[in-house]
């Protein structure tokens, strides 16, 4: 009987952990080769070789009519919101001319920033914005009054000729143009008083249809709704100092280009563009809003 030598089973595992163990010595050596070769990003090279630098190209600001006299007597800069009609309100003036001395086509194309010209050509404009100040002292002219100078006689945009001041710091002295006979516009009870800033009029109470009176002599200059916040307006020119607003008729019953003389029924009252029926009635002295009550006559 030959007897065979077998290995045990504690030799045999041995012998497996001791394979296993040189296997991964050598693969851990693959693995981890002691010089490295560079790694090239070769696609990242190209997108960032074909990538244009960005240039920034400012293109000039442009430049509005009129932006040279921003700022100076006589000039109106275009606020949002503005129309020709409006800007001829706050300046006085009748749209028109305005339209005219800037060579406007269509009154309704104006750009914010814009500049105007709100005075005749030829007309000393800081002589006009000097007649700006409202006299110290305001009279108020009885209805019976004969000595007021219709604008019929008066050219448009020729300013008369005013006395000059004795010393450089005294007021300017009125001019003829203050010497206007008013009268009330409206047969109401005052509805709400003058305010600057709320209210840059007198507002009338009343019922639709009540008569709304020129309340001096003058030139019609504006029929229409093109002034928001206004309705259904007549302005009246009643010479190169003072203009009247009449606001939220139902019915105008005048036009453009006409004279008309104080008293005369130029409108009935409304309520286009308000709460409720009313008129609002504005004194502009050169454009700038002053307190009716100071120059309507005694009731």
């Amino acid at each position: 009987m030959i007897a065979m030598n077998l290995p045990t089973p504690t030799t045999t595992r041995s012998s497996a952990a001791a394979v296993i163990a040189v296997a991964l010595l050598v693969l851990g050596g693959c693995a981890s080769p002691r010089n490295n070769a560079p790694v090239e990003d070769r696609g990242a090279r190209t997108a960032a070789a074909t990538v244009a630098p960005t240039v920034s190209v400012v293109e000039p600001a442009k430049l509005l009519p009129g932006a040279e006299n921003a700022g100076k007597p006589g000039y109106y800069s275009v606020k949002p919101g503005d129309t020709l009609i409006r800007v001829g309100l706050e300046s006085g003036q009748n749209w028109r001319d305005i339209a005219r001395w800037n060579n406007i086509d269509n009154p309704n194309l104006l750009e914010v920033g814009q500049v105007l010209r709100v005075v005749a050509p030829g007309t000393d404009a800081a002589a006009t914005t000097a007649r700006a100040v409202p006299p110290t002292k305001v009279e108020a002219r009885p209805l019976d009054n004969s000595g007021a100078t219709s604008v019929a006689a008066v050219a448009p945009g020729v300013m008369p000729a005013t006395t000059a001041a004795s010393a450089p710091t005294a007021a300017p002295a009125p001019s003829r143009d203050d010497d206007v006979a008013w009268s009330w516009p409206a047969a109401g009870s005052i509805a709400t008083a003058f305010d600057e800033v709320r209210s840059k009029g007198l507002v009338f109470a009343g019922k639709a249809g009540d008569p709304v009176f020129a309340a001096g002599d003058g030139r019609v200059i504006y029929v229409g709704a093109g002034v928001r916040g206004y309705g259904n307006l007549v302005i009246v020119k009643h010479n190169n100092t003072y203009l009247t607003a009449y606001a939220h008729n139902q019915t105008l019953l005048v036009k453009e280009d006409q004279v008309v003389r104080r008293g005369q029924k130029i409108a009935e009252m409304g309520s286009s563009d308000a709460e409720r029926v009313q008129l609002h009635f504005e004194i502009r002295r050169l454009g700038r809003p002053i307190d009716p009550a100071r120059l309507l006559p005694p009731r």
